[in-house]
């Protein structure tokens, strides 16, 4: 039986795999990105009331996503080849939590300091299949830690939480995204050899 997780598989999805995380340097980018805006966030919240803060918040991705796909083409050690087979999925992937934007919403209408915590929980529930496509473990743990960290939080803190979570959230990213980085490096190396 093959062995998906291993760089030197040859099999088509093997490359495919391979290709993905080359590519996205497994992912770090957007957890370095996404970190300096909740951080950027978390420093706002503090000059804002919570509901302009909230809105701040919800739409940060504006600001992370172009920021994540410049450090991308800077940190990637090749382009995805147009004819990946997982294109398709690593795109939907990523786009997958676009479609939570009606909890956060709901979440901002029943009250705008639930906003982080609800995006946590979106945001852990996007890194589980991160495990499978980048081959590393550390997706699922981030996942658990975002999520059950903001719901920790939240509980603990209640009113005075947001920018807490925002600051434990980009913490955790940026804590995360060198071992995430490491691990794509080490498959590009392996493959090479």
């Amino acid at each position: 039986m093959t062995n998906i997780n291993s760089p030197n598989n040859h099999s088509d999805l093997g490359r495919a795999l391979f290709d993905v995380s080359a590519s996205s340097a497994g992912g770090a980018p957007f957890l370095i990105a996404f970190g300096a805006t909740f951080f950027v966030c978390a420093l706002l919240s503090f000059f804002f009331p919570t509901r302009t803060a909230a809105l701040i918040v919800m739409f940060q991705g504006s600001l992370a996503l172009p920021l994540a796909f410049w450090l991308e083409r800077r940190l990637s050690q090749k382009r995805m080849a147009p004819d990946n087979p997982l294109r398709p999925l690593s795109v939907q992937m990523a786009m997958s939590q676009i479609v939570a934007l009606p909890a956060v919403i709901i979440g901002y209408s029943l009250d705008p300091a639930t906003v982080p915590a609800v995006l946590a929980a979106v945001g852990g529930g996007h890194f589980l299949p991160y495990a499978w496509l980048q081959r590393t473990r550390i997706y699922f743990a981030l996942g658990i830690a975002v999520s059950v960290g903001a719901f920790v939080l939240q509980g603990a803190l209640r009113a005075s939480a947001f920018p807490y979570i925002l600051l434990y959230v980009g913490a955790v990213y940026w804590i995360t995204a060198p071992f995430i980085y490491r691990q794509a490096a080490r498959l590009v190396r392996e493959n090479a050899a």
